[in-house]
């Protein structure tokens, strides 16, 4: 196996029934478009409790039904916003802290200097985030904060900076798999293959995750040329 090898990503969210949140960034396969996806999972109610909300520049999570909202902290957030010609795209709150440092003039990675992962022993859930940043050319991060031990005593991160190729996208999750606890994200992200088609690539995506913990999944394409954004919404739950 080559380090070159890019991988079919519907195959591998098929082969992992909890990859729990993901995100994937790259560029479509004939070179006109960024492309991103957002994924979310659950296990408990309280986190199948959620739909996703598309707004104007962001994307937002409403609980389903309010009524059974337990915490909010953890669940309920803009996972999906623009500033400019970039977008931000996360698993958790940290959306508003990159966004604050972008229009501050600070950078990605310096906003996330200030974020370590989620409070939820023992999982440590990490916090996954990334950046399409169409400001002069097209480029893009990822970066994970994860737990350095099974205690949450400090915080590791790392970051990714790509520069694009056409059909080549990453994708990067905050689990390897299903477990108790949940084994956190290992390794760099995941080279993944991006076709032409958004229809293809979100229902792709939507199809293979686990049937019963899937939540939502928001995807687009964002035209190199003119910035303008399509996008695929999916809700588990629909009123």
């Amino acid at each position: 196996m080559s380090i070159y090898d890019i991988k079919d990503l519907n195959a591998v969210l098929g082969a992992n029934s909890y990859p729990g949140r993901g995100i994937v960034i790259g560029k479509t396969a004939d070179g006109r478009h960024a492309a991103f996806a957002y994924f979310i999972m659950g296990r408990s109610e309280n986190s199948r409790n959620r739909v996703f909300v598309e707004k104007e520049n962001e994307l937002v999570i409403y609980p389903f039904d309010e009524s059974k909202v337990e915490d909010p902290s953890l669940i309920i957030y803009s996972p999906v916003k623009r500033v400019w010609n970039k977008w931000i795209v996360t698993n958790g709150d940290q959306t508003d802290t990159v966004e604050a440092a972008l229009l501050a003039g600070d950078s990605f990675e310096s906003a996330l200097e200030k974020r370590e992962f989620e409070p939820d022993a023992p999982n440590f859930t990490p916090r996954i985030s990334g950046l399409i940043d169409l400001e002069g050319r097209f480029r893009y991060k990822l970066s994970i904060l994860k737990s350095a031990d099974e205690k949450g005593s400090a915080c590791n991160r790392f970051s990714f900076s790509y520069e694009p190729v056409d059909g080549l996208g990453h994708f990067i999750h905050t689990y390897e798999h299903d477990g108790n606890p949940i084994p956190t994200f290992t390794g760099e992200p995941e080279r993944v293959a991006v076709g032409s088609d958004l229809a293809a690539f979100a229902d792709g995506i939507w199809d293979s995750l686990n049937a019963d913990n899937k939540i939502a999944l928001y995807a687009g394409f964002i035209d190199l040329k003119t910035y303008r954004v399509k996008t695929a919404l999916f809700n588990k739950h629909v009123k």
